[in-house]
């Protein structure tokens, strides 16, 4: 005699060596020997051999009609042999009963499973909900495989545009499109970027760099909330000098100055001039709020994201042409010996004469220019007298780092500016502590301090 049972949600058929109270002892076609308890039991058959049973089920479970064996099947609960009679027409055969039982257990969106060898047909409404989600599925995974090959030909699908930088960055894994990008970039041996690019979902590594950077740092955009921009103070005392900014050529928030005046009474009066736009900024109003949440402007070579909006530095940037509301610290000193008689601060407007431009000037404005007073450029005498200032304002804060025992700062190294044009990045050297940038930097510490 021969079993067909259960075991680990398989169906197996084996012949009975033994029967022993509630279990058996089955010898499978591989010659293996299994334990089999009555409960897994579902058919015991004399013929045909158990591996010739489970072959004839196989092909009978094939070519059952699913939708008339729901129909036959009823609302009830039912064993698998009873409803093998009903659809066969008579007491099923080993196979037959065998075949319906694995067309049962492989169909679970019409029958439910309620025991062992025991089924219910799935009530009409889940089965069609079933059925149509079948169908969706079938229609999502023929277009999953429609993505994946136009991919792998390196031709981004229409539906992939709209979100190629979510794909990236933040995916639905249970989407199709993730799973096609997933599958064709496993299948060409190379990573979704890199793909993603290739397929011109975007445009360039660059715009992919970047793009990662705003999607973790501003995912609600780089953008500012439309607000109203006061207009700039108009009731600030007008300084009566003639300032200049000395910044890089890329440099669009210009935010110091410096001015030098001489005196009637010989003395100079050496001016740092700081914009002021928070002269704009009331506490807690809106442009509080956004200044509060970017804390900075974020620099990187060709391109930078404002802290504040674009109009409100339109209106507070120190550019040339115009008087600008401005924090000024006024030093004066004795042109004999450099020494500072006294300082001032004060809020004005201050007229900005020139924006000068290191890119412009560092080949005229050297050491040597300046100790035989060679070249022609704008402010040459405020810069040479400045140059001399800024000289022992050096000399004194190398002396005070020694006395705290430290090393005195290195000005010899080179220093590189970075420009982008048209996506091709230059690489230029500049010499760290050249006279322009030593000025600004001393009368910044002066300032600061």
């Amino acid at each position: 005699m021969n079993l067909l049972f259960e075991e680990s949600g398989d169906f197996k058929a084996g012949s009975i060596m033994t029967q022993q109270g509630e279990s058996y002892q089955v010898e499978m076609a591989s010659g293996k020997r299994a334990k089999v308890k009555s409960r897994d039991a579902l058919l015991q058959f004399a013929a045909p051999a158990p591996q010739e049973l489970m072959q004839q089920a196989q092909a009978i479970a094939d070519e059952v009609d699913l939708d008339f064996l729901w129909e036959v099947a009823g609302e009830e609960e039912f064993g698998f042999t009873d409803l093998a009679a009903e659809y066969f027409g008579h007491a099923p055969l080993p196979p037959e009963a065998a075949g319906l039982l694995l067309c049962l257990h492989r169909a679970p969106i019409y029958f439910y499973k309620k025991g062992r060898g025991r089924y219910k047909a799935a009530p009409q409404a889940s089965l069609q909900a079933a059925l149509a989600g079948l169908e969706k599925k079938k229609q999502q995974l023929a277009a999953q495989a429609v993505y994946v090959e136009e991919l792998k030909a390196h031709k981004l699908p229409e539906a992939f545009r709209p979100i190629a930088l979510q794909l990236l960055f933040k995916p639905d894994k249970n989407g199709i499109e993730f799973k096609a990008l997933d599958a064709a970039a496993k299948e060409m041996q190379t990573t979704p970027q890199r793909l993603m690019l290739a397929a011109g979902g975007v445009a360039s590594p660059k715009d992919l760099h970047y793009a990662r950077f705003l999607h973790e740092f501003f995912p609600r955009g780089t953008g500012f909330p439309a607000i109203d921009i006061p207009p700039a103070a108009t009731d600030l005392p007008l300084a009566d000098v003639q300032a200049f900014s000395i910044d890089d050529v890329t440099t669009t928030e210009i935010d110091d100055a410096l001015s030098v005046t001489r005196l009637p009474d010989g003395k100079l009066r050496v001016g740092i001039h700081i914009a002021a736009p928070g002269l704009a900024i009331k506490r807690g109003d809106a442009i509080d709020a956004i200044a509060r949440a970017r804390m900075s402007t974020v620099y990187m070579p060709g391109e930078k994201i404002t802290m504040l909006p674009d109009d409100l530095v339109a209106t507070y940037t120190l550019d040339a042409g115009a008087a600008r509301p401005a924090l000024s610290l006024y030093a004066t000193l004795d042109a004999a010996n450099w020494e500072v008689l006294g300082t001032e601060t004060r809020a004005e407007l201050v007229p900005i004469a020139a924006n000068l431009r290191h890119n412009d000037l560092d080949e005229l404005v050297t050491e040597e220019a300046l100790a035989e007073n060679r070249g022609e450029y704008p402010h040459k005498e405020e810069i040479a007298l400045l140059w001399q200032w800024v000289q022992l304002l050096e000399q004194g804060r190398m002396a005070k780092r020694e006395s705290f025992g430290l090393r005195p700062e290195q000005n010899n190294r080179v220093d590189f500016n970075f420009y982008v044009e048209n996506d091709v990045v230059s690489i230029v050297r500049r010499r760290r502590g050249a006279p322009l940038d030593k000025i600004v930097a001393e009368l910044m510490i002066f300032a600061n301090s």
